[in-house]
C-alpha cells in the first residue's frame, strides 16, 4: 500500500492553504467584497469544504489573511535584510526611509473598499480590525529585522521604536481616513505623506510642545 511520506503531506497542506488564499483572494477582487460563502470559496479552490475549515476557522479568517498579505506585500522593502556594512544610515532613518517609499495608500484604500461597508457607521472611521491585524503583523516582522540589523540596540531599544511608527500608522490610518475617504487620489496621498512626516518627526523628537503641530483632520 502506497504512504505519502511527512514532507509530502506538509506539502499538499502547504498547496491547499495557498490555494484557499489565492481564490478568497480573487473572489475579493472580483466582488469588490468579501461577501462570499465557505461553498463558493471551496469550489473556486478546487478542495472540499472540510478542507477549507481543517486551515482556517471561518471565513473571516481566510480574508484576515488576505488582507495582511495584501498590506504586507506593499510594505516588504520594511523587512528585507540589506548586506551587513559600516554605511548603514541607523535604524531610524532606515525605517524612516522605507515608510516614505512604501506605497502604502493604493492598499490601504483597497482594504477600504472591501472591508468598510461591514462595520458600523459609527466606527467606519477607525482602522478595521483586520487592517489592525495587518499592523500587527508588520511590527513583528519589522522588530524582527531590525534587531538582525541592529543587534547593539538591543530587544528593548528596537521594539520601543518599532512599537511607535508601527501603532503610529494606525493613527494615521484614522485622520488619513477622515480627511480623504480612504480614496487613493493625489490629494489623499499629500495628506498621507504629511501626516507620515508629522508621525517620523514625533518619533524623531518626541511630543514636547510645538505650535506649529498640524491641526487634527477629524472631528
Amino acid at each position: 500500500m502506497l504512504t505519502t511520506t511527512p514532507d509530502r503531506r506538509q506539502a499538499l497542506k502547504d498547496r491547499h492553504r495557498q490555494a484557499i488564499v489565492a481564490a478568497a483572494e480573487a473572489l475579493m477582487h472580483e466582488r469588490q467584497t468579501t461577501d462570499f460563502t465557505v461553498d463558493e470559496l471551496a469550489q473556486r479552490a478546487d478542495v472540499s469544504r472540510r478542507t477549507v475549515f481543517n486551515h482556517f476557522g471561518s471565513v473571516r479568517d481566510i480574508v484576515s489573511e488576505v488582507c495582511s498579505g495584501v498590506l504586507s506585500t506593499a510594505v516588504e522593502s520594511l523587512t528585507s535584510v540589506p548586506p551587513a556594512g559600516d554605511d548603514r544610515p541607523g535604524m531610524f532613518e532606515e525605517i524612516a526611509e522605507a515608510f516614505r517609499t512604501a506605497d502604502l495608500v493604493a492598499p490601504m484604500a483597497y482594504l477600504n473598499r472591501l472591508l468598510g461597508p461591514e462595520l458600523p457607521a459609527s466606527t467606519q472611521a477607525q482602522a478595521h480590525p483586520i487592517a489592525v491585524r495587518a499592523f500587527t503583523e508588520l511590527n513583528e516582522r519589522l522588530s524582527a529585522s531590525m534587531l538582525s540589523r541592529y543587534p547593539e540596540t538591543g530587544r528593548l531599544g528596537v521594539d520601543l521604536l518599532v512599537g511607535s511608527l508601527t501603532s503610529g500608522m494606525g493613527v494615521l490610518y484614522h485622520h488619513w481616513h477622515c480627511a480623504t475617504g480612504a480614496a487613493d487620489t493625489p490629494e489623499s496621498r499629500r495628506v498621507w505623506a504629511e501626516l507620515l512626516d508629522t508621525l517620523l518627526e514625533k518619533v524623531r523628537s518626541g511630543h514636547a510642545a510645538d505650535p506649529s503641530s498640524p491641526k487634527s483632520l477629524h472631528p
